[in-house]
């Protein structure tokens, strides 16, 4: 993925808001929607769908629903791709 892909799928707060939740978990669409509370169900799926042509969830399929999980790899190498275009001075070890 190139930087402006990252910075495209993270620049939205209803993105931000979901990566957040599934750091760490697997949750499918209704359960991402119960838990920001103020965001439809087609507004989640829409985001999801960002996110991962993004390559920043992985997905499971369970019968008929798919569970999503932060891609913590991809946002890793991401923000390293970041720092290594905008602030290389701040990769070397000491700074």
């Amino acid at each position: 993925m190139d930087s402006v892909t990252f910075a495209k799928a993270m620049a939205d707060d209803t993105r931000q808001k979901i990566m957040n939740l599934l750091c760490c978990q697997w949750l499918c669409v209704g359960d991402v929607v119960e838990k920001l509370g103020d965001v439809t169900q087609p507004t989640v799926s829409h985001h999801l769908a960002i996110l991962r042509e993004a390559g920043l969830v992985h997905t499971r399929r369970e019968g008929k629903q798919i569970f999503y999980s932060l891609n913590q790899a991809a946002v890793a190498i991401c923000c390293g791709m970041l720092m290594q275009n905008f602030a290389p001075e701040k990769l070397e070890i000491g700074d």
